[in-house]
């Protein structure tokens, strides 16, 4: 049982999401389902990449585009803005699962990175996961395609 559970969360639950296999169906602006969260995923050569946009924030007592990369580890970054960073990167396309695989994504609260996989479900949802070595024990985040939407902070 155990062996088909694991076989079940490595391959993945849901449908192929990109039924045309385009590597690029992942490309433009996506919110998440949230609505806190607002990404450009673009491709750079080969690979694929995810900069934030916007971004919803609890605290007010700056404007979004004040935060700075505060907890990052290298401290020659931490005096960056939040907003234009790179929080995806290196994901790589892969064919034979439709998914985009072999990335990286940035926590910035906390200024961790992460594993990270991307894949797109049927109902055309983008699934980001973040995970540490095992899919299956990560975490995942569903966003939607922007539709220039008026986002308040």
């Amino acid at each position: 049982m155990f062996k088909f559970l694991l076989v079940f969360f490595l391959t993945g639950s849901s449908a192929l999401p990109n039924d045309g296999n385009d590597p690029n169906a992942i490309c433009g602006k996506w919110i998440s389902v949230h609505k806190d969260y607002l990404v450009q995923v673009y491709r750079d050569g080969n690979t694929f990449k995810g900069r934030t946009l916007w971004f919803k924030n609890k605290d007010t007592s700056k404007a979004m585009d004040e935060w700075t990369d505060k907890h990052n580890p290298n401290p020659d970054l931490r005096g960056r803005k939040l907003v234009g960073i790179n929080i995806l990167t290196d994901l790589t396309y892969n064919a034979k699962s439709n998914s985009w695989e072999n990335g990286r994504i940035y926590d910035a609260t906390k200024g961790s990175f992460w594993d990270a996989s991307v894949s797109m479900t049927k109902d055309g949802s983008l699934k980001v996961t973040g995970y540490w070595h095992f899919k299956f024990i990560g975490k995942s985040v569903t966003f939607v395609r922007y539709n220039n939407e008026r986002l308040i902070n």
